[in-house]
């Protein structure tokens, strides 16, 4: 069999076709997945503190409380693992306990760093602003460098 080769008609429409995905395509920051089995593990292990503490009234509210809350934690991580992702018509970011929002780069009014020092921690959110809200993301939330992740995201909002 004796294949034709595309035309120029044709190979500008693929080229085209490819340009139109790769604008489309989205970058996706998460939550890394040995740290959301982490959050898991300890739910586990806060609930079998808590079967053990039956005879005990205030261990059993603590580690109750505390199994409650970490498996909060757990959930939220299961549910939206994907706390930021950019194209290059704008941001989604996670909203409430595991909602997303959609917003379009326009409506974006601010995109930096809040880096603070106490005592022996350094601290570092990745914040973006919009007229009516304030979303801040941690490398715990992102799985990567706050400032890696602001760099590819000022890239991606000049490509836009």
């Amino acid at each position: 069999m004796n294949e034709e080769e595309p035309n120029a008609e044709d190979r500008d429409t693929e080229d085209r076709d490819a340009k139109d995905l790769a604008d489309r395509e989205e970058r996706r920051w998460r939550v890394p997945a040995p740290q959301i089995a982490l959050k898991v593990a300890a739910t586990v292990l806060l609930a079998a503190l808590t079967a053990m503490s039956t005879g005990d009234v205030q261990a059993l509210v603590l580690a109750g409380a505390g199994t409650i809350a970490c498996a909060a934690l757990a959930l939220r991580d299961l549910l939206a693992p994907v706390r930021l992702a950019a194209d290059t018509e704008g941001l989604t970011v996670i909203s409430g306990y595991a909602g997303r929002r959609r917003i379009p780069w326009s409506q974006i009014t601010g995109l930096r760093i809040d880096e603070r020092r106490r005592l022996f921690l350094h601290t570092r959110l990745l914040e973006i602003e919009t007229e009516d809200d304030l979303h801040m993301l941690s490398a715990f939330d992102l799985g990567a460098d706050v400032h890696d992740v602001q760099t590819e995201l000022d890239s991606i909002r000049a490509d836009a």
